[in-house]
């Protein structure tokens, strides 16, 4: 039988889950898995190509990954950090909040040196973009762990 969920999204999920009291969603920004979507993608969040190189992706990445330590800092949410013994879905089990009302996020896990897609950017001499290549390298990876009634962690069946 298949649930709302995997009826709503079947042409996007591959494989299924049959634990009633969480899902996983690995996100996957579809635009910037191509060279030429992700331009495009780069282009309307700063508006040209110009700083578009290793350094301001760099830059972009770091950014991000500090505003999500300041945003679970300044709400009291644990992060933790580094390659981890336990499976992360076991682990978080011990952080999971006792109120039973609670609705959101309260883990954050950043597993680092996990392979993932990232970008090289090559430009020509005049200083336009010449190419994107997509590599694959260990990066950091982070892991949101959600309450919510209505699609995550629901209480055992």
């Amino acid at each position: 039988m298949v649930d709302q969920l995997s009826a709503a999204y079947a042409d996007y999920l591959q494989g299924s889950y049959d634990c009633p009291d969480r899902i996983v969603l690995t996100a996957y920004h579809r635009l910037a898995s191509s060279a030429g979507g992700f331009r495009y993608w780069w282009r309307r969040l700063y508006g040209s190509d110009e700083n578009l190189d290793k350094t301001h992706l760099i830059r972009l990445s770091g950014r991000f990954h500090r505003r999500v330590k300041a945003y679970a800092n300044k709400h009291d949410i644990p992060v933790l950090e580094g390659p981890l013994e336990e499976r992360k879905h076991d682990l978080a089990e011990q952080y999971k909040p006792d109120d039973p009302a609670f609705v959101g996020l309260f883990l954050i896990i950043i597993i680092s040196r996990a392979s993932g897609a990232v970008w090289d950017v090559k430009r020509s001499p005049e200083g336009r973009v010449h190419s994107l290549s997509k590599h694959y390298r260990m990066i950091n990876h982070i892991f949101f762990h959600i309450m919510d009634p209505e699609w995550g962690r629901h209480p055992p069946y």
